[in-house]
């Protein structure tokens, strides 16, 4: 759910940044698991609410400071039980969750049944306006709490959630779908301490969870500082002493950060460094498969994007793009040219399907001039590809999308790239309903399943499907596929969906992203997990 996407502000920038720290991090070494790491990052959109965040950097962080009823394997991606003893069913429809003895928040609460169920039902609340609450829609009575017709909420919780005891609780869904407890690693379905509802401003200010790191300190546009919970009580406890994500607005300075000593971990090496970074890191370079995918979106509720001829000039749009020459020139093939929507991370068993697009996402210049004029053209002569300009890493890409299309197009000034200036105000231009044209949409997947990289982003009002598109056949597709009990029919109904979203170019997918990262000597033990967020509770500091 949460778009792949990174806000980066400049290094130590401000002089708030804790004194002991220093500009690197704790450089102090340690034998002990003690030593503190450095590393690059960008603020949140959204407080750090685990049903109201949606994007990666908040995301990097909730998966620092809770752990969930499931916990996505770090190597393989599957969702394997953390907090659940079991989780049982007969019929896909009504579960059985038992949790774990012994764990508790930082603060000393014990987690119990009622943690998971009392954050459920404020995640799906209508009044809470959590970014995430559509997760919890397959839930008994969420229609009551989160009506989507602009009526107010008749309920206050979730009437298919019920506490049986300390450590069970049940849950029935309003239709069967079979791969529900494999989603319950995704951060929204997080447990809450009760200390988040009895005072909920001071807990958003230090967030208290229950994962193997407690927030220290944060000052917005700086740094936040997090360290190891000594007792936490789960099995994958930090081998470090913490972690000082610190913000940049422009990775390229991150990198340069790095070089200098001066930063620990980059997670994102910019663009214009990638064909150094292997020999300037000697060895400290990760380029990994990742469950990303970069797409162009395309706003829906404008009239001009929604015409009988809109599909013939977005894929015209796709057929202008030449994928290969991009990522290789740009990339240095840490990009694959997308051919699905979804991604070779999932396998063919999963629901990758290579290819899938066809013609439509092969560099055909010719074919794509017709198609764009059969179709009526480009609204208003010009496409403007909006993209948020704080990464220092978009507009290359962009500008080679559009140089691509131009020459396609036989016309210098067809496509333009339209830059935000930072990521929080990109995605409110989003959320606000503002992209006159394509906008960049990249997708970090949240559990590896291909109902992740579809239903969020395509389904209707789904909580991440910013171009508001809208196809009853697709929905009625997804639907299906939820309700089917046998997992490899519903991966065939997802890729009929998915076949809906190809036949009206919904989005049009560029490029699959390997996860990229480059860290100090200092480090060791420095892996990407499948959704390339560096695996922090693993890395050692010598």
């Amino acid at each position: 759910m949460r778009g792949a996407t990174h806000a980066r502000w400049a290094a130590c920038a401000a002089a708030v940044v804790l004194a002991a720290s220093g500009c690197g991090g704790d450089s102090s070494a340690s034998s002990d698991g003690d030593g503190v790491l450095s590393a690059s990052w960008g603020d949140p959109q959204n407080p750090l609410e685990p049903a109201n965040t949606n994007e990666v950097q908040g995301g990097k962080v909730l998966d620092m400071i809770f752990r969930g009823l499931k916990r996505y394997n770090p190597t393989t991606g599957a969702a394997e039980d953390m907090l659940a003893q079991k989780i049982d069913t007969s019929d896909s429809q009504n579960y059985t969750i038992t949790i774990k003895d012994g764990w508790t928040f930082s603060n000393g609460e014990a987690v119990t049944a009622k943690s998971f169920v009392n954050a459920w039902n404020y995640g799906a609340s209508l009044k809470n306006n959590q970014r995430n609450a559509y997760f919890f829609g397959y839930i008994d009575g969420y229609a009551q709490v989160h009506p989507d017709n602009g009526s107010k909420q008749t309920a206050d919780t979730l009437s298919g959630l019920k506490v049986v005891n300390d450590k069970t609780f049940t849950v029935k869904l309003n239709q069967k779908f079979s791969t529900f407890p494999d989603t319950l690693g995704y951060s929204a379905f997080d447990p809450l301490p009760q200390s988040f509802f009895d005072d909920h401003a001071t807990w958003v200010q230090k967030p208290v969870g229950n994962g193997p790191y407690t927030v220290d300190s944060y000052t917005k546009g700086s740094q936040m500082s997090l360290r190891k919970w000594n007792d936490y009580p789960g099995p994958d406890k930090a081998q470090n002493g913490g972690v000082d994500l610190k913000v940049y607005t422009d990775n390229n300075t991150a990198y340069t950060d790095l070089m200098a000593g001066n930063l620990d971990l980059v997670d994102d090496i910019p663009a214009a460094q990638l064909k150094n970074a292997k020999s300037d890191l000697n060895g400290r370079y990760l380029n990994t498969p990742a469950g990303i995918i970069q797409t162009l979106a395309f706003p829906f509720y404008d009239s001009d994007w929604n015409q009988s001829g809109s599909v013939k000039v977005r894929t015209g749009l796709s057929m202008a793009i030449d994928r290969k020459q991009i990522t290789e020139t740009i990339f240095q093939k840490t990009r694959t040219p997308a051919t699905d929507w979804t991604s070779p991370v999932l396998g063919t068993d999963g629901g990758y399907q290579s290819g899938l697009c066809g013609n439509a996402c092969l560099y055909n210049p010719a074919e794509a001039k017709k198609m764009i004029q059969e179709g009526g053209g480009l609204p208003g002569g010009q496409v403007k590809i909006t993209y948020n300009a704080d990464t220092g890493s978009h507009k290359e890409w962009v500008d080679a999308v559009c140089n691509s299309i131009n020459n396609a197009l036989d016309n210098d000034k067809a496509c333009v790239g339209n830059p935000v200036g930072t990521f929080a105000d990109f995605r409110n231009q989003i959320t606000d309903r503002k992209m006159s044209g394509p906008f960049r949409a990249g997708w970090q997947m949240d559990y590896p399943l291909i109902q992740n990289f579809l239903q969020p982003l395509y389904y209707t009002n789904a909580s991440s499907n910013d171009g508001k598109w809208s196809n009853k056949d697709f929905d009625n597709l997804v639907n299906q596929a939820n309700a089917e009990t046998d997992t490899a029919k519903a991966v065939q109904t997802f890729q009929s969906a998915e076949k809906v979203v190809r036949d009206n170019m919904a989005a049009i997918p560029l490029w699959y992203q390997n996860g990229s990262a480059g860290y100090s000597d200092r480090l060791s033990d420095v892996n990407l997990n499948p959704f390339s967020v560096p695996v922090y509770n693993e890395i050692k500091v010598s």
